[in-house]
């Protein structure tokens, strides 16, 4: 069930910020997507999501046009975490967890007992059990994040795309949730993250998509996008690779 943009192109208010993408997302593995700002990325996302309609192009998940899913069965099958967090109303934490839910349910019904399991397991799984009574006015950045996160988790999608997910978190958080989208894989479940960290890319991708103005820059397996030589084009900064790792780290800024 691969994830699959074509010769898409996408355009935002009157501008084009995605020009002829090629990109294929795999079940079963970690797809980063990278680039300096403004080069698609969120973008990129919300169009394989099926909120940005292609201009021209096209975005299936396997073969059906993403676009053409209706919303219940594509919020079972895509899981989304946007960039921003936003909560427009101040639920308890379990409330906001649980709306992860609602495409498995019929509408007005309340939760089941596979609903409460998987509600009580995505709360387990990013640590927010102690959270659960708290309103979302009364979380933390960082806490708000994994809060959103458990409401994607819950909802048991066989894809996961999250824009920026590590932003708010503290280094333990950001190896912790790494890792747990890491295991959705071994299950099957195709990842795909925005990312901005060189190095936590550089650790979980199993694939990479750089982009640079709306185009693809490269793309492939980490292993072989993720090079000093790629990186120092696509961001104009120089890296060195950690001794016997495939970890970077960004050392200085190339002029052009």
């Amino acid at each position: 069930m691969d994830l699959i943009a074509q010769g898409l192109t996408v355009a935002l208010d009157g501008r084009t910020v995605l020009r002829d993408v090629d990109a294929r997302l795999r079940p079963g593995r970690v797809t980063a997507i990278l680039g300096p700002n403004g080069a698609g990325k969120s973008s990129l996302l919300k169009a394989l999501v099926g909120l940005l309609p292609p201009q021209s192009g096209a975005v299936t998940l396997d073969g059906r046009a993403v676009g053409a899913i209706g919303r219940r069965e594509r919020g079972r099958l895509i899981g989304y975490l946007p960039q921003d967090g936003a909560v427009h109303w101040n639920l308890h934490a379990r409330d906001l967890v649980a709306l992860g839910r609602l495409p498995h349910r019929a509408p007005f019904t309340a939760a089941g007992t596979a609903d409460l399991v998987a509600i009580d397991a995505a709360l387990a799984a990013t640590e927010t059990v102690h959270l659960a009574d708290r309103t979302v006015a009364a979380l933390s950045g960082g806490e708000r994040a994994r809060v959103l996160l458990a409401r994607v988790l819950a909802g048991e999608p066989r894809w996961l795309l999250a824009d920026e997910p590590l932003a708010s978190l503290d280094p333990a958080h950001q190896i912790d949730l790494l890792d747990r989208l890491r295991g959705l894989t071994v299950a099957g479940c195709g990842v795909g993250l925005v990312l901005h960290d060189l190095a936590q890319a550089a650790r979980i991708a199993d694939d990479a998509l750089l982009l640079r103005d709306g185009r693809v820059a490269a793309t492939g397996s980490a292993a072989e996008v993720l090079t000093p030589d790629v990186v120092a084009d696509v961001f104009d900064v120089a890296v060195a690779r950690l001794p016997g790792s495939r970890i970077m780290v960004p050392v200085g800024r190339i002029a052009r």
